[in-house]
């Protein structure tokens, strides 16, 4: 095994998009990747909600507009936000969330006010609060397949380790709020899947084209050749390579069973690991996990079916596909729709996504990038279905947390309480609001119950999960409205946690009836 400093890695043929972040003061910066090695990297603070962040496309420039609300903390702010073990008091929620053709939408019966609490926030380096360093590498997995990962709290022998796997399309960047602030608890790790963010190819997979390129701007593309090198033959960016991935450098790397937590695409693949490799994790948590992931048949599953498919991913890429590529890739890399996107998932529209904006855009211009991308759009299945691992992770005893953003446009609420219908003990935390990205729309909110869950199965449940009171609680749905300060000012959100007794039917039944009976109240009324 061979660790990288970032410092010594390969040369990464990663191009400076030298996009412009403009924001009210005017001052303009180029993006660049974070400086990394053995000290920290900290984020502007996230802006309030009376400000906006909105997207424009004038010249291929992101233009951030944002109100911004600063002020000193108070000592009575800073006392309450140290007060993580205040007491929760019992509340009640009788709604819940289904899901909608624009926005989720609440069922909801009988609520008392919700009860708040004032939770920590994120470390802030200009008053005084220093956050975890983070450390940035590679690891050479095999040859020519260099995975890059990030790392915080590694000298907090005797903590947990935790890892976080990233979504589509994102890296390990997406992740700092949790380094920065967890990093202080826990030994905390991000890994960048193979084909995405830094652990795309430092060299041509197909450099050899015995035809010439099909276009003038194809011999800039990396994979576009007609002849794949001996490292590349086999290669193809699928959840079966991702959850090998993930296996071997937990081994190799972090040396222990560790707690999986995963957005999105890297909720599936989390699930996947730890259905697959049970030994080597402690528990998963779940942030809007898409359900599922590739459209092509599973050529283990299926192999009859998978027959009737030329092609699956693998290198080179056939001409016809990288004529597709050409078209699409134009359209998808282009700031303006990332940007557009990037809107569509935070569903709180001041948050900062400046860094998370450039760091996609710079992705997008490594010349591996088009090619990565077409793999994963055309590689198979995995071997196992997200109810199928769900299922096998629940036969090996395998911790499950649940937390999803209620506002999510994609993976709506529906998803995240089908999955608490099939593990009815998993805690299930529903935050708004938030979107898609929850651990950076909300990371105060998402460390806090993190924290939490990871001590309740550490003392073997001698401390309670987050925002239960007591072991009766585990049962029943509360409601909570959390508070921590940003910039000197409160924000809140609300986050209801789904019991034991929860039952999706019940409380649709519920809204049926109570529906029925006020048309018959309107109708006898008249």
């Amino acid at each position: 095994m061979e660790i990288l400093s970032y410092g010594s890695a390969p040369s990464c043929y990663v191009v400076n998009s030298k996009l412009k972040l403009v924001e009210r003061s005017l001052i303009s910066r180029e993006s660049r990747l974070p400086t990394t090695g053995n000290h920290g990297i900290y984020y502007t603070k996230v802006v309030w909600r009376c400000g906006s962040t909105r997207f424009y496309n004038i010249d291929q420039s992101y233009v951030g507009n944002h109100g911004q609300q600063r002020g000193s903390r108070s000592l009575d702010a800073i006392e309450g936000s140290k007060r993580s073990g205040s007491k929760v008091y019992s509340g009640s929620y009788d709604g819940y969330v289904i899901g909608g053709e624009e926005d989720a939408k609440d069922i909801t019966g009988t609520e008392e006010p919700a009860t708040k609490l004032l939770i920590p926030d994120l470390p802030d380096e200009l008053n005084g609060e220093p956050g975890a360093p983070i450390s940035s590498c590679f690891w050479e997995w095999k040859p020519k397949l260099n995975v890059h990962y990030e790392k915080a709290g590694c000298e907090n022998v005797d903590s947990p380790n935790v890892l976080f796997l990233p979504g589509f399309g994102v890296g390990s960047f997406h992740y700092q709020k949790q380094l920065k602030d967890l990093g202080r608890d826990f030994r905390v790790w991000a890994l960048d899947f193979l084909g995405q963010g830094m652990s795309l190819p430092f060299e041509n997979p197909t450099p050899h084209s015995k035809e010439g390129a099909i276009s003038s701007g194809e011999t800039s593309l990396w994979g576009f050749g007609d002849e794949a090198e001996p490292w590349a033959t086999e290669l193809v960016y699928s959840i079966d390579l991702w959850q090998d991935q993930v296996r071997y450098f937990i081994e190799e790397v972090i040396g222990e069973p560790v707690y999986v937590v995963g957005n999105s695409l890297g909720g599936f693949v989390a699930l996947y690991f730890a259905a697959c490799n049970p030994h080597l994790v402690k528990g998963v948590t779940l942030l809007n996990a898409t359900p599922f992931w590739g459209f092509l048949p599973n050529p283990i599953r299926n192999p009859g079916l998978a027959r009737i498919f030329p092609w699956a991913g693998k290198f080179p890429l056939p001409s016809n596909v990288r004529r597709l590529t050409e078209l699409v890739w134009e359209k998808i890399s282009d700031p303006a729709s990332i940007a557009e996107v990037l809107r569509q998932v935070y569903a709180d529209h001041s948050t900062k996504v400046d860094n998370v904006f450039s760091r996609i855009v710079e992705t997008t211009r490594h010349p591996a990038a088009a090619a990565s991308f077409t793999s994963i759009m055309f590689a198979p299945q995995g071997e196992l279905s997200f109810n199928e691992a769900l299922s096998r992770c629940r036969t090996n005893n395998v911790p499950i947390c649940l937390m999803y953003g209620k506002e999510d446009p994609w993976v709506k609420p529906i998803w995240g309480l089908q999955v608490k219908r099939l593990v009815p003990d998993a805690p299930y935390y529903q935050i708004s609001p938030a979107g898609h990205c929850p651990h950076d729309e909300v990371p105060e909110v998402i460390n806090f119950l993190l924290r939490g869950w990871i001590r309740n199965l550490e003392s073997q449940g001698s401390v309670s999960l987050p925002l239960l009171d007591d072991p009766d609680s585990l049962k029943h749905t509360i409601s909570r409205e959390l508070e921590f300060i940003r910039e000197g000012a409160r924000k809140s959100v609300m986050v209801r946690f789904l019991g034991s007794n929860f039952s999706l039917w019940n409380k649709l039944r519920s809204y049926i009836n109570s529906r029925f009976k006020l048309r018959k109240m309107a109708v006898k009324s008249r």
